[in-house]
């Protein structure tokens, strides 16, 4: 005898927040939900350990918006988040369980983006903030975020917010809120960190873990290119060019990466849209219902703006980067293979990720074919193809008197073989307007050793894990052989340091800078080197360098009150200084009346 199916209603969902959640469509929780809303429901604390996509956000969410009072218009409910992507997408799913005419004002606040917004929304007075932990703390620097009156807090991926240096940013914000709390913590991992943090804020919590999906579908066929990333939108292009796919995803890490790799696709003439967290919600659904529909043929997508996606027609699944975790490259290629239907997974790595597909590989139990990337010619045949498909149909489906006529006066004319007036048509109709330079068809996935893409690459991606990490502990960094240190020395003192327009004086800590530059620029709390803070200004290794646009970025995000106007440092030490950093005059920096040169910083990391 089977056992009936859970339903939300048996979860103890208050009347109008199941009437939210039946309005929305959702009829069967996923396990997450079922351990979890009842134990917060019931005001207990609880750690969940889940992956992305099991449905964590109304497992929290909704006893969230239950503990919640409308009339009151202050910070009732803190949500962290490790990235602007998630906390744009938290807050709009939070706000989408609310029920109709509940005034319930949900705010995302994170780095890259005005305060004026944020700002009036805490004063208009928001009872739920979900924000990256750099954000929250400016805001609370500002006082304008208020902690007394918060009830509950949510740590979302706390790993990821632990791995992203946000440590001591998440222990100020729980310390600051009151005893009395509720805290629900979900981790997709939990080591000892997360641990510590569980131990010292949560008050015997339930602890709930939900098994991830460890087997990749058997009908998606799993295959992989070594490409350089100055090649890597070419080899995207082709792949897409070249396939029987109804419909394609294009997996990348970031939101800049989205846009980038889709505007490039529509310059190519491939009908392709972005999606990413900083898309609202009602346009991302608006491209899903395209792609659903067939007038759109590639979705790029970041993994956040993707979950819950699902849609038939997708026959083929790029990941244009690889993902960190193996459970999200299970969750990237399920969305091919559906509905009985067989799918195409490629994923591309760079040189220095080879090791990468060893770990998919292992943790999947699958072995990925390498393949051999798509020529120019290999496209032009397969349009052509195409073509002549299309030609065949046309041939049979009506007359064809009035163009037969209109060739056989032109090979009258001029005395023209039918063949080639054929084949120069078939020539126009695929985009061959004059032939295939060699340099178009050269193998896209041979090392490009005079080209410096993967670095670019390293650089502008949030997840650099192939390259060795560099604990922010001070004894981890102390225990390094004196030669690796020299040569980390040496990496400073090039053009990888970096000047940033706060110092001491404005109280910034070395915490601080991390935090705000893994927010605003995507980075690893791991990428970042050593960190000299004085009076007015700051210098920051940056070993593999910066990429301008995140440079940008950085440069107008807010330490202490303070814009970071972060600039490649070309300063040289003054006599009796010894490098990184000491002995840098501050004249310039701020206009300062005096040129007075410090010797050593305050505080080094």
């Amino acid at each position: 005898m089977s056992t009936p199916a859970i339903s939300f209603s048996d979860l103890g969902l208050p009347e109008d927040l199941l009437g939210a959640v039946e309005a929305l469509g959702f009829t069967t929780p996923t396990p997450i939900q079922v351990e979890a809303v009842p134990v917060l429901l019931s005001g207990r604390d609880i750690v969940g350990v889940a992956q992305t996509g099991t449905g964590k956000t109304a497992a929290f969410g909704l006893p969230l918006l239950a503990a919640i009072d409308p009339a009151e218009r202050d910070v009732q409910a803190i949500v962290l988040a490790p990235t602007r992507e998630l906390a744009i997408q938290v807050s709009d799913a939070v706000q989408s369980f609310a029920p109709d005419g509940a005034r319930l004002d949900v705010l995302p606040v994170y780095g890259g983006s005005a305060y004026g917004p944020q700002l009036s929304g805490l004063k208009r007075g928001a009872q739920v903030v979900v924000g990256t932990p750099g954000r929250v703390m400016d805001l609370i620097d500002k006082r304008a975020l208020d902690l007394s009156t918060v009830k509950f807090v949510v740590l979302d991926e706390a790993d990821e917010m632990l791995r992203m240096g946000f440590a001591e940013d998440v222990e100020t914000i729980l310390a600051g809120t009151p005893s009395t709390k509720q805290v629900a913590l979900f981790s997709a991992t939990m080591p000892p960190a997360i641990r510590r943090v569980a131990d010292t804020h949560l008050t015997d919590p339930v602890r709930i873990s939900i098994a991830p999906q460890s087997t990749p579908i058997e009908s998606v066929t799993q295959e992989y290119a070594i490409v350089p990333f100055s090649n890597k939108n070419e080899a995207v292009a082709r792949i897409i060019q070249t396939a029987d796919a109804d419909a394609a995803i294009v997996f990348v890490r970031t939101r800049e990466a989205a846009e980038e790799v889709g505007a490039d696709l529509l310059r190519r003439g491939i009908s392709a849209a972005s999606i990413s967290g900083d898309v609202p919600q009602r346009d991302r659904e608006k491209i899903v219902d395209r792609l659903r529909a067939g007038q759109l043929d590639v979705l790029v997508a970041t993994d956040v703006a993707a979950r819950g996606l699902d849609v038939d027609r997708i026959g083929l699944v790029v990941n244009y980067d690889v993902p960190r975790e193996t459970e999200t490259y299970v969750h990237r290629i399920g969305r091919t293979g559906r509905a009985g239907r067989t799918g195409k997974a490629f994923t591309f790595l760079t040189p220095k990720e080879k090791h990468k597909l060893r770990q998919i590989e292992r943790a999947t139990g699958s072995t990925l074919t390498e393949a051999a990337l798509p020529s120019r010619t290999d496209v032009l045949q397969h349009r052509a193809n195409g073509a002549l498909t299309l030609a065949d149909e046309r041939r049979v489906g009506g007359p064809l008197a009035l163009h037969r006529a209109h060739v056989q006066a032109h090979v009258d004319a001029n005395g023209t073989d039918p063949i080639d007036i054929a084949a120069a048509l078939l020539a126009l109709a695929v985009g061959d307007d004059g032939g295939i330079r060699a340099s178009e068809d050269e193998a896209l996935s041979m090392p490009d050793r005079g080209d410096r893409g993967e670095r670019r690459e390293r650089s502008f991606d949030r997840d650099r894990g192939e390259r060795r990490e560099r604990s922010f502990d001070r004894g981890d960094r102390a225990e390094r052989g004196p030669r690796e240190r020299a040569n980390r020395s040496r990496v400073g003192d090039s053009d990888n340091r970096y000047r940033i327009a706060v110092g001491y004086r404005d109280g910034v800590t070395p915490q601080g800078i991390v935090g705000a530059m893994t927010n605003e620029g995507g980075l690893r709390g791991s990428e970042i080197g050593k960190i000299d803070i004085f009076p007015t200004f700051s210098l920051v290794e940056i070993p593999l360098g910066l990429e301008p646009e995140i440079e940008r970025r950085i440069g107008g995000a807010s330490v202490a009150g303070r814009q970071l106007r972060i600039r490649r440092d070309t300063g040289a030490p003054s006599r009796g200084g010894s490098g990184g950093g000491k002995g840098y005059g501050e004249r310039g920096d701020r206009g300062d009346r005096f040129a007075r040169t410090e010797r050593r910083p305050r505080y080094s990391r």
